[in-house]
Formats: C-alpha cells, structure tokens, sequence
C-alpha cells in the first residue's frame, strides 16, 4: 500500500498562522511505477485527516460525516465495476441506486477512484481555508496529471465523468440529512439554561460556547440504524448531592483520579485528547490508524474500501446516537458539580467540552469503531497506534481494538471530563451501533 505514493501534509503555526502544506512525491525508484487505484484512495484519505484539523467547523461530529460520505463515495465506485461488490443503496438510510458503468466500455480504475475522491474532498471540505483549498487544488491537479499519462484520452474522459457522477450522487444524498448547513461553528444562537443543578451549563467564558454544541446532531439521519435512537442508554445514575450517594461517588472517583494522577495516566489523556484543529479529531484518530492496521495486512483495494466504508459508517452512526442521548439526559459536567459541592479551585487536565456529559462521545466512537473492526480484523490484532507521532507524542501499543478503545475511554475519566457511568455505558452503546453496520452485505454469495 502506498509504495509509490507517498503524501505528507504537515502542518504547523508560523507567526501566529496555521500553515496546511501537501506536499507529494514520488520516491526516485518508483518514478516509473504508475500510480494504481490503492493509491489514490489511501492519498486522498491521508490528506483529508490533515484537512480535518484545519477546518473550524469540523467537531468530531461533523467530521464522523464526512468520513463516512467519503468512505462510501469510494466503496460505490469500485462496486460500479466489480459483481462481486453488493451496493449500500438500499442498505444504508436513502441512499439511492448510483450511477454505473457502461457495460462494455473501458475505464481506469484509479482516474476513476481520483474524479469521485476529488469531488467528495472539494464537496465536504470546501470550507477549510486557503492552505488546505491550495493542498486539494494541487493534489487534484497533480494526480489527476499523472494518472491521465499514456491513457486513452477517451477512457480518461470516461472515467473522470463517471467518478464526479458518483460524487454528486453521494453529494445530493447528504444534503437533506440534518447536518449538511452548521452555522455559527455549531452552537445555536438561541439557549435559556434552565435552573436546575443536574442540568448542563457552560463550563468556560467563550462566548459562543454559552450554548451546547449541535443540540440537534441527534436527530440527523443516521446511515446504518434506523434511528438516531436505536441504542438508547438507561439514564445515568440519579442527580444527588448527597454523600455516599452513586452520584456523588461517581464525582469523587474523577476529582480523586485527577488529583492523585500518574505519568501514565496523563499520558493516556492526553494521547486520546483528540482536540478540534490540534488533531484530526476522535474519528480522524481511528481513521488513521485503520489505515495502518490496512497497510500493515498489505490489504488490496476492495477490502481497503470495504472497511473504510464500513469504518465511516459506524463513526458517523456512533456520534448521532451519542449525541440523542446526550440532549436527551443533558447532564451535568464534573468540573460545575464538583467546583460547587468539593473544591471551588479543582479543575480537569484537559479542557471540557462545550455540551453535556452522558454518555462519553470517546466511549460511544471508540466502542463503535472497535467492534466493527474487531468483526473484520478479528479480536486479538495488534497494532501500533503512531496517530500522534509527529505531534511529538509516544506511539502507544495495543493488543486489540477492545483494549484501544478502552483505554479512549477510561483516559476521559483521567482527564477529568467524565463520569464512570458515561465511561462504560457509552462504549456499550458503541457495541450495539456497529451490530447495524456489521450486518451490511458487502459482498455477494459466492
């Protein structure tokens, strides 16, 4: 995978500004080795998780989005031309039948995959800024320049048409889904707290963040489950102020985890931190070392789209049913509840964020992601997770899938953000939502 294609898009703060740079090459042995279809998919993926950081609108929910649009943009346009491929139209919510290919007619598979890549990039991230407008403009003019070489001119033209058709397509099926338009990066204009102490309320002085992020996220439409609540969570234990009481247990196991802390711990908080534009967010993280567990197999296109399709589609599920049960219980946050009853001057490691607490969004995503790659890798694959390498954090290593994301999970108790309940409960819920994307039929009977 990836052996004549290399792509590095590194990004940093120069005088106060956030620089996107692609940057493309081929190594010098490989220059005359053609680009092929694994490529393009696996560069366009790379690129799209460095796009994801520096793109101010891109929370973890609405990046899970994109992910999966594109994850399925690349599916459907390999299954265009492969029968041994079972379309997601009809299995996934409203996805009609896409367009295919001519019988008979001629295409390339990668100038195929690049059209339809390309215009799914440019169509979900057209908002980042101009590093990135620049690194998508050069990535598809460069690539598309070195695939069309010694190709027919007709078989190029054919495909390109074909690969942008499957992207409108994809595109027109995302527009009336609820997440399409986010304004004000989110959070809605209009929000009246509500006096009561179990209740959410702001947790910093930012002024947009006086209301909860994407309140409504949970009402989209979902891919694979049929509702965005389909894995509805029993509620967390009841609001108590009382000491001794499960509540108030469960907010001493975060103040006594932050304050008695190890290194290790930290570590693993700030590993899984996963910040909007510092990192390529929660399902960015999976996405990038799913990747390398894909190039680590040597896998060959059609399982690298099968789980990448797969892979999008859970996240994306995993965020809208996280997010009905949030506004459903709207609980309140450690920091408030503590800084009230225990100690006016604790505070989390990490910064909360800026919407309820029940149930944990790592918890519900990585429980998600593990389980619907545990179905296909199998239960005991281990990995190394180098996510944040070249942010200057230590790879970590893993024996499973199950124990990555449990370690996402528990690191969000570490950092001070979550309660056990939401811990626990949130990755349960990641379990049933990747029963709806593990049981989509990729492949026909042989």
């Amino acid at each position: 995978m990836g052996k004549n294609w290399h792509i590095r898009a590194v990004s940093r703060l120069a005088a106060g500004a956030l620089v996107l740079v692609a940057v493309m090459a081929a190594p010098a042995q490989a220059m005359a080795q053609r680009l092929d279809a694994q490529d393009v998919v696996v560069g366009w993926n790379r690129l799209i998780l460095e796009l994801v950081r520096h793109t101010p609108t891109y929370s973890p929910p609405v990046a899970s989005r994109a992910f999966a649009y594109l994850g399925v943009t690349a599916y459907e346009t390999v299954a265009s031309g492969d029968d041994s491929f079972v379309t997601l139209a009809g299995q996934l919510n409203a996805l009609e039948p896409l367009p295919r290919r001519e019988p008979g007619a001629a295409y390339d598979e990668a100038i195929l995959l690049h059209a339809a890549m390309s215009f799914g990039a440019n169509a979900f991230f057209g908002n980042t800024g101009p590093t990135g407008q620049r690194a998508m403009d050069t990535m598809d003019s460069r690539t598309a320049a070195m695939l069309a070489e010694g190709v027919d001119p007709e078989i190029v033209a054919r495909s390109t048409a074909l690969g942008t058709a499957i992207g409108e397509h994809i595109l027109a099926w995302s527009l009336d889904d609820g997440g399409a338009v986010i304004e004000n990066l989110g959070f809605p204009y209009d929000f009246e707290t509500v006096e009561d102490p179990s209740l959410w309320v702001p947790t910093n002085r930012v002024a947009v963040q006086q209301a909860p992020l994407l309140p409504g996220w949970g009402n989209n439409r979902p891919f694979a489950m049929p509702e965005g609540n389909s894995c509805a969570l029993p509620p967390p234990p009841a609001y108590s102020e009382a000491p001794g009481s499960p509540f108030y247990e469960e907010a001493m196991e975060v103040h006594d985890a932050v304050v008695n802390l190890t290194a290790e711990q930290e570590a693993i908080a700030r590993f899984w931190s996963d910040d909007p534009m510092l990192s390529p967010t929660p399902p960015g993280h999976w996405i990038f070392l799913t990747l390398d567990a894909l190039e680590k197999k040597d896998a060959d296109l059609a399982e690298t789209v099968d789980v990448l399709a797969r892979l999008g589609v859970v996240l994306a599920d995993s965020f809208i049913g996280c997010w009905d049960a949030k506004y459903q219980y709207n609980l309140v946050r450690p920091v408030t509840y503590l800084n009230k009853l225990v100690d006016p001057d604790w505070q989390p490691i990490l910064i909360t964020p800026p919407f309820p607490e029940y149930p944990s969004g790592h918890s519900t995503q990585s429980g998600a992601a593990a389980s619907m790659l545990e179905a296909h890798f199998g239960e005991n694959f281990a990995f190394s997770d180098r996510t944040h390498a070249d942010d200057g954090l230590a790879v970590r290593h893993f024996a499973s899938f199950w124990e990555a994301a449990e370690e996402a999970a528990v690191s969000r108790l570490y950092g001070g953000i979550h309660f056990r309940s939401a811990i626990e409960l949130g990755l349960e819920q990641g379990r049933c939502i990747a029963g709806f994307t593990n049981a989509l039929v990729t492949r026909s009977p042989s």
